[in-house]
């Protein structure tokens, strides 16, 4: 039975939670669009239920429940608009930090794909959530987005299920440095190319948008295409993992384009200086953007045969801009031990990650 002192509330209502993740400014209700973006509450009370309303074709979101910093329930939000119990029959005096967190990426390839928090019901009072001393962005493809960070090693089949906002380096950097954190990022994708050759699955190209790599009218009306408002978040550090689908594009058959006939190809002899402007004027995006930040691009989860290029066209643009808060870091690498579902980094991989990372970016904001 619910506590007949539970109070229904808009989430727009309400006085106290933090948004992770981009977005755009509508509350009511409120569209997570991107991997690991959350609603944050203080929720001081015995009972806490969140209404969420989910539609998609094929690909449903899911979402990963944590109290106090421990993840307590996992699940699929099938499509429609339901209650979720949070939790129920804790002491009503001790303030509990919640975070309802979305674990899929943005799904450009279902356009009907969204998931949004409509309201709470809720029988005590919601307080401040204080920010953290650091903000990072992470920006990247399937490693970033979570794919295959759970699950079995056997598990081959593309799916919501395998992708992981919590098991992922990017999450876990930023616990360990106990920043918020933002994070970009389409399995697949590269910084010129999809692995497949697509040249419209880059992420520089929609950067500068809410969520610009969806589409349809749908995420028209979602506001997924506005410019993203950078002044309202500006990270202390973004950190890029890009580069291992342009890789896997210079070994992969042409794409051709339904609409045009046209193929495009990369070829590692004739592109690869292409793919060293590409990271270049990448970086100057993104130093346009966020002027403060130390922009770190982290590779080599999956390998590293981009990082000759990768080193060589940060150093170009260092020369040429005189910005000296530009870096470059191998991550370790995924090892046969350590692999996770879809032959992609599991949990082990992106931990040992994580704890590289976190500790050059120790120094890195220092």
């Amino acid at each position: 039975m619910t506590n007949e002192g539970l109070k229904e509330q808009l989430l727009s209502d309400v006085n106290h939670f933090k948004i992770h993740g981009r977005t755009t400014g509508e509350r009511s209700p409120l569209t997570l669009f991107w991997t690991g973006s959350a609603v944050e509450f203080n929720a001081k009370g015995s009972e806490l239920w969140v209404e969420i309303e989910a539609s998609y074709d094929q690909l449903e979101p899911w979402i990963s429940i944590v109290i106090n910093g421990v993840p307590i329930s996992r699940q699929m939000v099938t499509a429609g608009r339901r209650w979720f119990c949070v939790f129920r029959g804790m002491n009503s005096q001790v303030i509990k930090n919640v975070r309802i967190v979305k674990d899929t990426q943005a799904m450009s390839s279902d356009p009907s794909c969204s998931l949004q928090i409509r309201g709470v019901k809720f029988d005590g009072d919601f307080l401040p959530v204080d920010e953290k001393p650091y903000k990072i962005e992470f920006i990247g493809d399937s490693i970033t987005s979570g794919e295959g960070a759970i699950g079995a090693k056997a598990e081959e089949d593309w799916i919501p299920m395998w992708f992981s906002a919590l098991d992922n380096y990017a999450a876990m950097t930023a616990d360990a440095l106990n920043a918020d954190y933002s994070i970009l990022s389409q399995s697949g994708w590269g910084v010129m190319a999809g692995w497949d050759n697509n040249p419209y699955c880059n992420l520089p190209d929609y950067y500068e948008k809410v969520c610009g790599l969806l589409s349809g009218d749908k995420n028209a009306a979602l506001g997924a295409f506005r410019e993203h408002d950078f002044a309202s978040w500006q990270p202390d550090a973004v950190v890029v993992n890009l580069g291992t689908n342009d890789w896997n594009a210079f070994q992969m058959p042409a794409w051709r384009d339904e609409k045009t006939g046209q193929t495009h190809k990369l070829r590692l002899n004739e592109d690869l200086a292409a793919f060293e402007q590409a990271v270049q004027h990448f970086l100057a995006k993104l130093r346009k953007h966020n002027g403060r930040a130390h922009i770190v691009w982290a590779y080599g989860l999956l390998g590293f045969p981009m990082m000759p290029a990768i080193y060589r066209a940060v150093d170009a643009y260092k020369r040429e801009t005189g910005d000296a808060k530009v870096s470059v870091f191998q991550l370790p690498a995924m090892t046969e031990e350590t692999v996770g579902a879809r032959y992609h980094p599991g949990k082990a991989a992106h931990a040992w990650a994580a704890e590289a990372l976190a500790e050059y970016l120790k120094g890195v904001l220092a």
